[in-house]
């Protein structure tokens, strides 16, 4: 009897990380449907983010689908700013560790500032390098007004 009374725990907490996985897999595959319509999306647990073009959509993962969706272009952006440990950084040079991360959007219209968070700098840093890319691009276009 104790040692079924010992092992009553740890079959508690198994069925624990069995739940916890599950919920992560529902989570991976309301992604995985969501990010088909954009030309290059991420997922991790903090949020999901999603790239047509100039235009940028992220939120929060759900089990169902991502939540509290915003859109932006990156025509209204001014600056891409990774924000590591509530310190500013530039994308091209981040520092080594990191606890918590974040993109940051400076918006031209002087705006709250936009953050979607990361759970990994080596990522944040990818897309923070190829979003600065886009809008290079973006600033370097002549504007059409004959």
């Amino acid at each position: 009897m104790t040692r079924g009374l010992l092992w009553l725990p740890l079959l508690a907490v198994f069925i624990g990380l069995a739940w916890a996985g599950w919920n992560e897999y529902q989570k991976l595959e309301a992604y995985r449907v969501w990010a088909e319509q954009f030309e290059r999306a991420k997922y991790d647990i903090y949020s999901v983010l999603g790239q047509n073009g100039s235009t940028l959509t992220w939120g929060k993962p759900t089990r169902k689908a991502p939540v509290n969706l915003q859109t932006f272009s990156l025509e209204q952006i001014r600056a891409v700013r990774l924000w590591v440990d509530n310190q500013s950084f530039d994308v091209e040079t981040p520092p080594q560790k990191s606890r918590k991360v974040a993109l940051e959007f400076e918006r031209s219209d002087n705006a709250e500032p936009i953050r979607i968070p990361f759970t990994d700098l080596s990522l944040a840093t990818q897309w923070g390098n190829h979003l600065q890319q886009n809008l290079r691009q973006l600033q370097a276009e002549p504007i059409d007004g004959n």
